[in-house]
């Protein structure tokens, strides 16, 4: 039995219009899937066509019927100017949202698409979590969604629901919600997570889907831990990546340098100090975190 790698997906990386080769390996998993009659993709937010778009180079190759959704107006202006004379291409200017008239599926209960359609895009760079976690009438055969590559695979965050938070989701936690859908992910790109509907899961001869075993591009992440003297240390990525923002190794410490030392070893003085500092920061709360706990 030939055995492929879990990842092999990522062997058809190629960029044309996407971002980190979803054009490709797109490609590839509709050469894989049972052929539609009339294929079609939704993706949000569109921007103009073009700019790191998923669904375009569909639309051009494999002619996909679409509806692009794009709330910017000077976007949106370049994305009907793109696809004018093409009837088959709906774009529309609005928000999605998780509640209401705004959910993706009020907004496609208004257009001609097929509930079981072939592609789901969402990049909205932050609630990308919560918008697919509201539909439910609608199930894609493909559904790529954006995920925050800068938290590591273990760790499950999910941002407020709020049009005005812009932190994202982490991979795991949309890997978990995936699979409560009745989705199987299938590869999982630089900032993407690629599934397909559980039953067409077998066809692609995967025999782990994990995080670990999916995610090969760890490079935006970075990881913090401290010595058994107390300093704080970071490695990896390093920076804030949209921000291009170095991480400061100074604000991150949390003790003065003069108590860097295990605390067997602090002398009556360093100790005073210690036990001074650790009731301030008590009395002051410290932060709390839903994934890891330490005993």
């Amino acid at each position: 039995m030939n055995v492929k790698p879990n990842a092999w997906l990522l062997e058809h990386y190629r960029n044309e219009y996407s971002q980190a080769g979803e054009d490709g390996i797109l490609e590839k998993i509709f050469s894989i899937l049972p052929q539609s009659v009339k294929p079609w993709c939704v993706e949000f937010g569109a921007w103009d066509g073009e700019h790191l778009s998923n669904t375009t180079s569909l639309i051009e190759k494999q002619q996909f019927a679409a509806v692009l959704i794009e709330p910017d107006p000077t976007r949106f202006g370049l994305l009907t100017k793109r696809f004018s004379g093409r009837p088959e291409i709906l774009c529309l200017q609005q928000f999605i949202g998780f509640e209401g008239n705004d959910t993706l599926d009020a907004t496609l209960a208004r257009t001609p698409i097929p509930i079981d359609f072939d592609l789901l895009s969402i990049d909205i760079d932050g609630n990308d979590y919560h918008v697919w976690r509201a539909a439910q009438k609608y199930t894609p055969r493909v559904v790529v969604i954006e995920f925050n590559p800068t938290v590591a695979d273990e760790v499950h965050f999910v941002q407020a629901p709020s049009p005005l938070v812009q932190q994202g989701a982490s991979v795991a936690a949309l890997h978990t919600l995936a699979k409560e859908k009745g989705y199987e992910p299938i590869c999982i790109t630089t900032g993407n997570l690629i599934c397909v509907r559980k039953e067409y899961f077998p066809l692609f001869g995967i025999q782990d889907n994990s995080v670990g075993a999916l995610r090969k591009d760890r490079t935006l992440i970075t990881h913090f831990f401290c010595g058994y003297d107390g300093s704080v240390h970071l490695a990896g990525c390093g920076k804030m990546p949209w921000h291009q923002v170095p991480y400061s190794l100074q604000r991150v410490q949390h003790l003065p340098r003069f108590l860097h030392a295990y605390p067997d070893n602090y002398g009556p003085l360093r100790r005073l100090a210690y036990r001074i500092i650790r009731r301030l920061r008590s009395l002051a709360g410290s932060p709390q975190t839903k994934d890891t706990q330490c005993r």
